[in-house]
């Protein structure tokens, strides 16, 4: 029961969070005197005890010890809880006193709000409340209570006094109020007490228009338990929700180092490694001395390849390192170096090596090493791969200050990556890219040599390629093929260069020149489509079939649709069987897949020479409707090879024939003798095999 005598389920105990009930001390639940600024001296009124009641309880109370919740400071057994700093740098739990001048609100409000008493440098100050329960030498005299207050009864004493204060409302904090048994909230709105005489600042629901403030829901909140609460959700793997309890334990005590170095952790655990080094370096500038901060921090560095930075954190002064780390960034250390020496000396298989090395060891988030890699795989000519790591490198946010001024082989870490990207841009012949790219990193690094060394090349080899190409567009081939050579002998590896050039050899017809840039260009780029055709036409200039045909066969793989190419491949393949002597009747290009209906027709297609493919079917089967028009894309893609198909309910003698009982069944003939049967084939298993006998 209160002191008014109403039960304390009505006074709205249950409406405080139990979440927080334990962190909250009497002292804690009462604002501080300086708080008020009550424009008027304490009007004494007379009191109905004669006798002090701190002669039964024995208990003081101090000249700071005023609030509206008078009941509460007055249970027996109370003691004040020594006031403690809003935040001890010793303190990584982020852990608050109990005391009310020691929560985000109290200690922000008492450097706004100073009243007279607080001024006052008296030590008899009046408490501003009486509760009747308690007394002190600092106490008023017994025989007097402020005006407007509660007498012990419960009964509010209607003087003159009393009426005139009625109308004239104070500031507590942020809200408005009388201040009787429990706070009159904005608007004239009572809140209920509590069994302390607490008002619950998240229950209240101010009436007349009032709103709850921040202020008061902060005061029934705990940074602390707000970050036990993110930590529960970290261990569980969920790191949105744990990000989200950190900002709000920060938004709360943004001094708070602990707070900071946790938010880091959800934030590596997101993958947002730029933004957790960010908030490891405020957790350290918020508390130099903490450890935890500086181990996530070397880890973190150590991670994205940033050797010297995490080697500062690990070995900070007065903090062990952690031996596990240690051992980690020596070997990264390791790897790092001799990556540096291999590249030196041109070696890229074990600069390759050492990168492997280095990721496997820790640096797993590097994007300089993957850049690196993207270096390597160009200089050993495998363009494709390295365009493909330079796309896959780990992403950190453009300008990130950590990166932005680190060096990486000497050069700064930013303007490697357009260092590499222009070499890339280059070797696909992609020169206004490499241009650009390259003036970036002239722009970021312009004291660096080899950056320098690569702006110059890059604008010269463009400006060459460029010449030779309107060149070629006048028929100017010879003029040409020296502007091509210019922009060789600045980027000797160039594949495009030498492609063009084998072009303006094959327009003067001098075969054998062409097919050695051909084979210079398909050195660097095994897989120029350019140069395969530049070539198998100069083969086949020269009657060189077999080679021709050869080409014109990888094309085919990787354009199988392309018509040219495959009218090309036909016509090589029967110039290379006349050429070896083979018989050559009626082939012509583009046929269609030709329907057998009886079996004089059926010997007379398969006895032709050449290769000939059968498919057995029965028009309503499924199967044999999926795959049925398959072949009329092989008849396309093959046209040396002659395409049948038989139905075997329809001509029964050629089924009979041909011992065909399951459908559908595809047979290969060879100059009349049958070289293959598949029952039931796949699309890739069927085109393989045609490929196979297509020669």
């Amino acid at each position: 029961m209160s002191h008014s005598g109403k039960p304390i389920s009505e006074l709205g105990v249950d409406a405080l969070n139990d979440r927080f009930h334990g962190s909250l001390s009497c002292e804690a639940n009462k604002p501080d005197f300086r708080e008020l600024d009550l424009g008027s001296p304490v009007s004494p009124l007379r009191t109905r005890h004669s006798v002090p009641a701190a002669s039964a309880s024995g208990l003081t109370t101090t000249s700071s010890s005023s609030s509206s919740s008078g009941s509460v400071c007055g249970r027996n057994g109370y003691k004040p809880v020594a006031k403690r700093s809003d935040y001890d740098p010793n303190n990584h739990s982020g852990e608050l006193s109990g005391s009310g001048e020691n929560s985000p609100t109290a200690v922000g409000n008492a450097r706004n709000f100073k009243s007279p008493q607080a001024r006052s440098d008296s030590k008899t100050t009046q408490p501003l409340i009486y509760s009747g329960q308690s007394s002190s030498v600092n106490s008023p005299p017994p025989n007097f209570l402020p005006t407007g207050n509660i007498c012990p009864s419960g009964k509010i004493l209607k003087t003159a006094a009393a009426v005139s204060r009625s109308s004239r409302t104070d500031v507590l904090g942020s809200g408005i109020a009388n201040y009787g048994h429990g706070s009159i909230m904005r608007g004239g709105a009572t809140s209920k007490g509590n069994a302390g005489g607490m008002t619950s600042a998240a229950n209240a629901r101010p009436s007349g228009g009032g709103v709850v403030t921040d202020s008061m829901k902060r005061a029934v909140v705990d940074p602390e338990e707000v970050k036990r609460a993110g930590n529960e959700q970290y261990k569980k793997g969920h790191f949105a929700e744990a990000l989200g309890l950190y900002d709000r334990a920060i938004t709360l005590s943004p001094a708070n180092a602990a707070y900071r170095s946790n938010r880091a952790a959800a934030l590596t655990g997101l993958g947002r490694l730029a933004e957790a080094v960010r908030e490891c370096e405020e957790a350290v500038r918020l508390d130099p001395n903490y450890g935890r901060a500086h181990q996530r921090l070397a880890s973190l560095y150590l991670r994205l390849g940033q050797v010297e930075n995490a080697r500062k954190h690990l070995f900070c002064p007065g903090l062990p390192p952690d031996p596990f780390e240690l051992q980690k960034l020596q070997l990264v250390e390791k790897h790092i170096g001799k990556c540096t020496d291999s590249r030196k000396i041109g070696d890229w298989k074990s600069v390759l090596r050492e990168i492997d090395g280095a990721i496997s060891s820790g640096v797993d988030s590097s994007p300089e090493l993957f850049i690196c890699r993207a270096e390597a795989l160009l200089k050993l000519h495998q363009v494709d791969d390295a365009e493909s790591s330079l796309l896959n490198n780990p992403k950190l946010e453009p300008h990130t200050n950590f990166t932005s001024q680190a060096r990486f082989f000497g050069i700064l870490s930013e303007a490697y990556s357009f260092f590499v990207r222009a070499q890339i841009e280059m070797a696909l012949g992609r020169f206004e890219n490499a241009v650009t790219a390259a003036e970036k990193a002239g722009q970021i690094d312009p004291r660096n040599i080899e950056v320098t060394v690569l702006l110059k090349n890059v604008r010269m080899v463009a400006r060459a390629r460029a010449h030779g190409n309107d060149l070629f567009k006048s028929e100017r081939f010879t003029e040409a093929c020296s502007a091509y050579g210019e922009g060789l002998r600045l980027d000797p590896s160039n594949s495009v260069l030498y492609c063009n050039r084998a072009a303006c050899w094959f327009k003067l017809g001098h075969w054998e020149q062409s097919i050695d840039d051909c084979n210079q260009a398909l050195r660097f780029q095994p897989n120029y489509t350019k140069a395969l055709l530049r070539r198998a036409a100069c083969n086949s200039k020269l009657e060189r079939w077999a080679e021709a045909v050869k080409d014109y066969e990888i094309l085919r793989r990787d354009l199988p649709d392309d018509s040219e190419v495959a009218e090309a491949l036909f016509h090589a393949v029967v110039a290379l069987k006349k050429s070896r002597g083979e018989e050559v009747h009626d082939l012509k290009f583009g046929g269609e897949v030709e329907e057998v209906s009886g079996l004089e027709q059926f010997r007379a297609a398969i006895a032709l020479p050449g290769v000939s493919v059968v498919h057995f079917e029965i028009a309503s089967n499924p199967q044999c409707k999926q795959i049925s028009p398959f072949m009329g894309t092989l008849c396309g893609r093959y046209p040396s090879i002659n395409f049948l198909k038989v139905d075997i309910q329809e001509c029964p003698t050629v089924a009979t024939a041909e011992s065909v009982r399951i459908v559908p069944t595809f047979k290969i003939y060879k100059n009349g003798y049958r070289v293959k049967e598949i029952v039931c084939p796949s699309r890739d298993m069927l085109e393989h095999s045609v490929r196979h006998y297509s020669f």
